[in-house]
């Protein structure tokens, strides 16, 4: 039996996890992951599912905003909350990738406060290439969107899989990927603006501090998950004051290759509003 983290008291749980497939997810042991965890609001990527299977997998216990990418098993993002949200949006606010299945907002009355939750994908990029240049697009429109979240919401969280290791604490075996996209030097000063002028708070470092990792992504092949040879690009980035309510943020590793759901472990953090 899988067993529970321990949670803050009265906090609310946001966990995020790229499941590389919600039904191969679902095939590998995610449901049994999840079962115990007490998540209050459970982001995902690369869902690559239809929504009914979506709904069907998850259950009805769940309030669930999912948006399915056009292409067929690909991308798709979803946001499941055991509360209703008061208001939901699908895309980024660019047309260009309005069935790309990459982000989708969601807006929760906490009694005293609203909170906007995003679940996004940011493409992984290949470099010389269109989906590079996509990459690029879309992170410019980041740059855009980011600040009107600030203004119409009291806390604001964005969360997924963002495809980019911000400093070389990211990334175990950095000196051999700079010139690979995910740790681009280009890639990398749009989270140097995120979490500088634009003022949100890096939750998962802010709190682990100057270490290594803890990473959130390994390679299926080779030895990478056993020698923790990792990069951490998956985010929960908060608003200020969100940012200093948060109490834990743990990455959900799995305890053996074997018994992983995805290439990716979920980061789960509390907060205390």
């Amino acid at each position: 039996m899988i067993p529970a983290l321990e949670k803050a008291p009265n906090s609310l749980r946001v966990a995020t996890v790229n499941v590389n497939g919600l039904r191969a997810a679902y095939k590998r042991g995610m449901a049994e992951w999840l079962a115990p965890r007490d998540v209050d609001i459970l982001c995902l990527q690369e869902v690559r599912a239809p929504d009914a299977v979506v709904h069907e997998l998850l259950g009805d216990e769940w309030h669930i905003l999912h948006a399915e990418a056009e292409a067929k098993g690909r991308a798709g993002v979803a946001i499941a909350s055991r509360r209703r949200p008061v208001a939901t949006r699908v895309g980024i606010g660019d047309d260009y990738f309005a069935t790309t299945g990459r982000w989708v907002e969601a807006d929760y009355d906490l009694g005293r406060s609203l909170l906007t939750v995003v679940s996004a994908y940011v493409h992984s990029g290949s470099v010389g290439t269109p989906k590079q240049d996509d990459k690029y697009r879309f992170l410019d429109v980041m740059l855009k969107r980011l600040p009107d979240l600030r203004v119409v919401a009291d806390h604001a969280l964005v969360v997924g899989d963002l495809n980019v290791g911000h400093t070389t604490l990211d990334i175990r075996n950095w000196k051999g990927n700079v010139k690979r996209a995910g740790f681009l030097p280009e890639e990398r000063a749009y989270f140097d603006r995120f979490f500088g002028d634009l003022g949100w708070v890096d939750v998962a470092r802010s709190l682990a501090g100057d270490v290594d990792g803890p990473y959130t992504w390994w390679s299926w092949r080779g030895q990478a998950f056993d020698n923790d040879t990792g990069w951490r690009i998956d985010y929960q980035m908060a608003t200020p004051d969100l940012a200093a309510a948060a109490r834990t943020a743990v990455v959900d590793r799995a305890p053996s290759w074997d018994t992983r759901f995805s290439d990716h472990a979920p980061l789960v953090v509390d907060y205390q509003l």
